[in-house]
This record gives structure tokens, sequence and C-alpha cells, in this order.
């Protein structure tokens, strides 16, 4: 496959683009708790205790701006907002669920407990 350009980024292939959507060290976990239900950043905290308020903001904007999660924002004091993951997100969900399949086979391969 040739490479191509997006968002002014090169790209060898379609697996090296699809990990810059869903890659890194909170996206999938951030879908992957998205799954089944709506969540409050709040939520998330109580989730994922190490990621810290600036990058779980980023991570939901970058989540939410490709598509993969939707905001709700509801006119109350304080400030409720949910996010919901959507069709394209749901996607993503069986090749993380692999992903974490995999990584499990190789922790024990590799003796981590």
């Amino acid at each position: 496959m040739p490479d191509f350009v997006y968002d002014k980024k090169v790209y060898y292939n379609p697996v090296e683009f699809a990990m810059d959507r869903i890659g890194g060290t909170w996206k999938m976990p951030i879908l992957w708790r998205l799954r089944n239900s709506t969540l409050r950043f709040s939520d998330f905290k109580k989730e994922l205790p190490h990621i810290t308020d600036k990058m779980l903001s980023s991570v939901l904007r970058s989540l939410e701006k490709e598509g993969f999660v939707t905001r709700k924002v509801y006119p109350i004091v304080p400030p409720k907002v949910e996010y919901t993951i959507t069709e394209r997100g749901l996607r993503a969900i069986p090749v993380i669920e692999y992903i974490r399949k995999y990584g499990t086979q190789l922790m024990k391969e590799f003796g981590v407990k």
C-alpha cells in the first residue's frame, strides 16, 4: 500500500493510521469503559486513577474530534457532561478486546504477574 497523508501527517500503512486513532496509553482504556455505558469525567477518574485531569481532558477531546465519542453538556450548575461511545468507537471494541487478550497472553509468556 502506498503511503498517504492525513491531517498533515504521513502514514505508511493502515495499522499505523488506526493505532494513531486509538493507540497510546489512554484511548483504548477510555473506549473500553464506554462500551457498555455513558460516563462522566469523575467516573473516568475513579476508573483510571493514574490519569491526570489534563490528560483525560485532552484524550476525550481527541476521541470526540475524531468521532469515537460524543460529549453531551447539560445546562445546569455545576455543569454536567456525559461521554458516550459512537458507532465508530463501538467498531474499535473488538480490536481492543483482541489486543487485550493478546497482551494478557504475552504477559503470561514473559512471566509478568
